[in-house]
């Protein structure tokens, strides 16, 4: 009867134990019951750098919506309002226009790859070697502009970007600051459509022209210096608000270039979190995480690669994700620790 008595009281007093830890237990992450907005470009060699970022979030212990697809003036409206809490593909000085609108709103925080996004314009080398092209501005002569038209409309089809990238807005200044209205046609299509028309046209040995960004897995397909060369600039010309930057467009050791340095036009982009001020307040771990957090550029090379092979489905991408958390475990486990720390 004693010993029945000791173990009814002493299971009471572990039920009182446990009762009273759980709020401890729930507490022990810092975004535990805490969901989370994220987007992510339309442009789809950002997606993997989303499912990384998406799950060190849940590790935090925060549930993560989307992330959801958007372009660039959606996005940073939706962030600038608290709709939206954050992205990890903030490009800068490219989005400058954007964040400088709600610029009290929202922030950059940390770099997911700093200093190495590289833009510009690309044509094939055999054409290059042939015609002797470097520059940009020698499509201004209607005989090289005929070289890449592929509708008979005797303008050079260059690959640019969809509206509502903020490489539409630059391309647009250029094309027109370079006075190649007349003779360079920009393709606004879907980007990954309309290269994979230009890649079939240079399998056939057809001359091709197209912008691009890296990472991206167009410069994986279309190697430079070997299937493709950069084109520089006579001298920069940049949209009013990256005019700062025009000093930076010269850009050392890019293979592919004539030149060294390279003066592509562009400078080279850091890519960073940009996040809503106030989640950023109230989200100290989330904050410390994303300045802590970074990933190579050649492991976003390699795994656009993946993508562009077929292992594109949401089911891939989040097993690339997973992938590279593991092959990364130490690392990523210490940004985790960080965030934590930040939280107390």
């Amino acid at each position: 009867m004693a010993a029945n008595k000791f173990l009814y009281c002493l299971g009471g007093a572990l039920t009182t134990l446990a009762l009273s830890a759980s709020p401890l237990l729930a507490q022990s992450l810092p975004g535990e019951g805490k969901t989370v907005k994220m987007g992510q470009p339309t442009w789809d060699t950002e997606w993997f750098q989303a499912q990384v970022y998406k799950k060190a979030m849940e590790t935090l212990g925060y549930t993560v919506e989307g992330p959801t697809a958007l372009d660039n003036p959606p996005f940073y409206q939706a962030v600038g309002q608290g709709d939206m809490d954050f992205w990890a593909s903030g490009w800068f000085p490219l989005h400058n226009t954007y964040l400088e609108e709600i610029k009290d709103k929202a922030s950059t925080v940390g770099y997911v790859a700093k200093g190495g996004a590289l833009q510009g314009y690309l044509i094939d080398k055999k054409t290059a070697d042939a015609h002797n092209i470097k520059r940009i501005d020698d499509f201004k002569k209607p005989e090289i502009a005929k070289l890449f038209d592929d509708n008979g409309d005797g303008k050079a089809d260059l690959v640019a970007c969809p509206p509502g990238w903020g490489c539409e807005l630059t391309i647009t200044h250029q094309m027109k600051a370079y006075g190649l209205g007349d003779t360079v046609s920009p393709i606004q299509a879907a980007y990954s459509a309309s290269m994979a028309d230009a890649i079939s046209r240079y399998e056939q040995g057809k001359p091709i022209f197209f912008y691009t960004w890296t990472p991206n897995w167009t410069v994986g397909m279309l190697k430079p210096d070997q299937d493709v060369v950069w084109l520089q600039v006579s001298q920069p010309s940049l949209p009013d608000d990256q005019k700062a930057m025009e000093n930076q467009t010269a850009i050392p050791d890019v293979k592919g270039c004539a030149d060294n340095p390279c003066q592509m036009g562009w400078p080279a982009n850091d890519i960073q979190v940009v996040a809503n001020n106030k989640f950023l307040e109230e989200n100290p771990a989330a904050k410390k995480l994303f300045e802590v957090m970074s990933i190579p550029l050649d492991d976003i090379f390699a795994q656009n690669a993946q993508m562009y092979k077929g292992e594109d489905k949401p089911a891939d991408l989040e097993r690339q994700a997973a992938d590279w958390v593991k092959a990364h475990q130490q690392e990523f486990d210490g940004w985790i620790e960080a965030a934590k720390q930040a939280a107390k």
